[in-house]
């Protein structure tokens, strides 16, 4: 029988919620994206993940309208009690902002809160750019509402790519105390030989913190499709640096729905992780993420 799968980064949503969803299409990072602009509900990523293996998912923040942080996570919140699914959520906080402490006080009384992301990559190609500068983690207020994360006990997700690697390695040193999961294994978005190695020299600098860990996940975005053998090369070389039990799965569903379908990602994650002995299987699969989120 194959190993459990915990899903530990997908999307639920109601385009009306959702501003980037709504109106004409813009440039996005993952390209084209017209067919995801409607309604996700839960009730489609279940048809989506059924015969998969998948027993459980991390709910990740979806950029609701700014003020509406306490919002989605009251929405998701909801949608869990009803069917069951998320079984953890990451929210959105922003960590600029004077009142990121009372929005986090709110977001902690709902149970399945497990942390936050704000989402930090900047690219010099504006089309990948999502912060508005590359070294906002550095700011003093950025950190001193980070360290607040500990106070409930919640992880944070480091969304950067290789050129902010440095800063995001510095960062985790400087809050050894809280738990921050890579996204995407680091965005690799340069498959030259030049830009791989700018990644794996960032991807060695974050492996080096114990405190970080990192996430296969929407591994399709620069490619625009789902290829297992650029995934295997991906799992391969990161666990080489992280080692399997700080490495875990994600499918960034619905955006991955763009090019592929749930059985696909899933299938290529398996056919990945199977040179590895079970215990290594386990820990990405299920393992790590069922520790980091608490499942």
């Amino acid at each position: 029988m194959s190993e459990p799968i915990i899903d530990a980064h997908h999307h639920i949503w109601r385009q009306a919620d959702q501003p980037w969803l709504n109106g004409p299409t813009v440039p996005r990072i993952f390209g084209t994206y017209d067919s995801v602009k409607r309604d996700y509900p839960a009730e489609e990523f279940l048809a989506d993940l059924k015969g998969t293996g998948v027993v459980k998912s991390v709910y990740v923040q979806t950029n609701w309208a700014k003020g509406r942080e306490i919002d989605e996570v009251a929405w998701v919140q909801s949608e869990a009690d009803r069917t069951r699914w998320p079984h953890a959520i990451v929210s959105y906080v922003d960590m600029q902002s004077e009142n990121a402490p009372e929005i986090m006080k709110a977001q902690a009384r709902f149970p399945l809160m497990r942390g936050v992301r704000q989402q930090l990559h900047w690219h010099e190609k504006e089309l990948y750019r999502f912060a508005p500068k590359p070294d906002m983690m550095n700011t003093a207020i950025f950190r001193q509402n980070l360290a607040r994360l500990a106070d409930h006990g919640w992880l944070f997700e480091l969304q950067v790519f290789s050129s902010q690697m440095a800063d995001g390695a510095a960062l985790a040193r400087a809050f050894p105390n809280i738990q921050f999961v890579l996204l995407h294994a680091g965005m690799l978005e340069d498959l030259s030989p030049q830009g791989r190695a700018q990644w794996r020299e960032g991807m060695k600098r974050l492996a080096g913190e114990p405190n970080v860990a990192t996430k296969f996940s929407g591994l399709g975005t620069f490619i625009r499709k789902n290829d297992p053998q650029h995934i295997a090369d991906m799992v391969g070389e990161t666990v080489e640096l992280f080692g399997a039990d700080r490495c875990l799965w994600g499918s960034n569903f619905p955006i991955e729905k763009i090019w592929t379908d749930y059985r696909s990602i899933v299938d290529a994650i398996r056919a990945a992780v199977a040179k590895f002995d079970a215990k290594a299987r386990a820990a990405i699969l299920h393992d790590t993420a069922a520790r980091l989120y608490r499942l």
